[in-house]
């Protein structure tokens, strides 16, 4: 599993053809894409890296604190395309992206355990499948990447 992480002052995701905006303030942003032979081990340690990652400044501009220190917020998009291939030809190859029926439940999961240790009212997500617009004021720049074990 990988979750591209941004540090944002905000962020949004609209879909306008489920009728469906969510939007937050300070905090993350975290594009998540899941690989072919991914568990829900794999879910639940990224959940966890990225709900303690210190990315964010302490009074002394420091990057020293976690999104519960900062009362901040996280936007989780499914993102297949973070297993795009480029390494043969100019069009991506997806192979290493998990089939819906396998991603789903474990991006699910790594949503459930975001608002497990952050709190529910916390965690926004889009929806699975679905062309969304999003949108992300990158704080810093600040991205990360985070990556389950090897297996």
């Amino acid at each position: 599993m990988r979750a591209l992480i941004q540090r944002v002052s905000s962020g949004s995701v609209d879909i306008p053809s489920e009728k469906y905006f969510a939007s937050i303030g300070k905090g993350m942003v975290i594009l998540l894409g899941v690989k072919v032979g991914d568990l829900e081990e794999d879910a639940l340690f990224v959940a966890d890296k990225c709900s303690n990652l210190r990315i964010f400044e302490d009074d002394n501009e420091k990057m020293n604190l976690a999104l519960n220190e900062i009362g901040g917020e996280v936007l989780v998009i499914s993102q297949f395309t973070l297993y795009g291939d480029t390494q043969k030809g100019n069009r991506p190859s997806f192979i290493e992206a998990a089939r819906p029926e396998v991603a789903i439940p474990l991006y699910e999961k790594f949503i459930e355990r975001m608002k497990q240790n952050i709190g529910s009212e916390k965690v926004k997500a889009g929806i699975f499948g679905s062309m969304m617009t999003v949108s992300i004021n990158n704080d810093g720049p600040v991205t990360v990447i985070i990556e389950s074990k090897e297996k």
